[in-house]
């Protein structure tokens, strides 16, 4: 099994930039499927980022956050990236690394098997 912990999030004004990462121990061959859930206050949890193993095809992103975030993933440090730009208030949101074995061809919650804990990202205006 894989066990994930976020990092990087916190408190930047809309227009600003971060980055997440999401460091992997355990079983750590790039065989698993990689995303970024986010989940708001009072909403249900979001699939926005996600990167098929081995970096197969193109990354999967949602039509909230494409053209704005990159998701991106160091092997060798067993690493995966969401990098943030052009944030805004809407993108407030406890953020999850999420993983699942194999090739999984959607971001849908319920597809993931293994979750960090998520990390808090705030926006203001």
């Amino acid at each position: 099994q894989v066990q994930l912990v976020e990092s990087g999030g916190g408190s930047v004004q809309a227009g600003g930039s971060l980055r997440l990462s999401c460091a992997a121990s355990g079983d750590t061959r790039n065989t698993y499927t990689m995303a970024w859930f986010r989940q708001a206050p009072d909403k249900g949890r979001e699939g926005i980022a996600g990167l098929l193993p081995t970096d197969y095809g193109s990354p999967m992103y949602s039509d909230s956050v494409k053209g704005r975030f990159t998701i991106s993933r160091d092997s060798a440090k067993n690493t995966l990236y969401l990098w943030m730009n052009r944030l805004t208030p809407e993108d407030t949101a406890i953020y999850y690394c999420a993983a699942e074995r194999g090739h999984v061809w959607n971001l849908v919650p319920s597809q993931y098997n293994f979750w960090g804990r998520g990390t808090q990202v705030t926006v203001s205006s």
